[in-house]
């Protein structure tokens, strides 16, 4: 199988994956990932990321504009964002996950690292994940959003909309975007709850040790 066919195969696995287990419903939700000629594979706008056919994944070329395949996610704005400030970044995935949505409406959330410090693998695979103030779905202004991190954090949390995460390749963008919502789950359900946090000198060594961008 090529490069591109296992690619699309990839992208529809995981696509399928995260909606069968409700981590984005109806038609939200997108993907997308770079392949070694530069140019990148995107999920189709308004389609259902557990119906995606290989085939009809959207081409875009080095300047995100459309090869072949169906028109893709109204968001590629925002995708592009990262791939142009995050040197390395091999997939990004956005997501309407339940739990990350409700912690982006708490006035207490804090805006620059929205996750609290519960377990270490959120900080191992996502680090600090910046919260972004709303944005019509689709604006480009949420792309310019990004820029203006200049490829800090390799994830942020759209108010009332939704996380978007980068990674070195599709199944480490996957796997981070599940670790952030699990965490947001978390902090939801001991919310009130007097929750034992890891100390700051925890969080210290799990940056030091596993070398995170924090």
């Amino acid at each position: 199988m090529s490069e591109h066919a296992k690619l699309r195969e990839d992208i529809c696995v995981l696509a399928k994956s995260m909606f069968d287990r409700g981590l984005t419903c109806g038609s939200s939700g997108n993907i997308s990932a770079r392949l070694s000629d530069g140019s990148v594979l995107v999920t189709p706008t308004g389609r259902a990321m557990g119906f995606l056919d290989p085939a009809q994944i959207s081409h875009l070329d080095t300047n995100f504009q459309l090869l072949s395949g169906d028109p893709p996610t109204k968001e590629t704005p925002l995708h592009s964002a990262f791939y142009e400030t995050r040197t390395g970044t091999g997939a990004v995935v956005h997501l309407h996950s339940t739990h990350s949505v409700a912690l982006s409406m708490l006035p207490e959330t804090d805006p620059d690292n929205v996750l609290p410090p519960l377990t270490p693998y959120t900080i191992m695979r996502v680090g600090k994940v910046k919260l972004l103030p709303f944005f019509l779905p689709g604006d480009p202004a949420m792309g310019d959003a990004v820029r203006g991190l200049e490829g800090k954090r390799s994830a942020v949390l759209l108010a009332n909309h939704g996380p978007v995460v980068a990674g070195k390749d599709i199944w480490a963008a996957a796997f981070a975007m599940e670790e952030l919502e699990e965490t947001a789950k978390l902090a939801m359900l001991t919310r009130g709850m007097n929750a034992i946090m890891m100390l700051d000198d925890h969080v210290q060594q799990i940056v030091r040790k596993f070398d995170v961008d924090w």
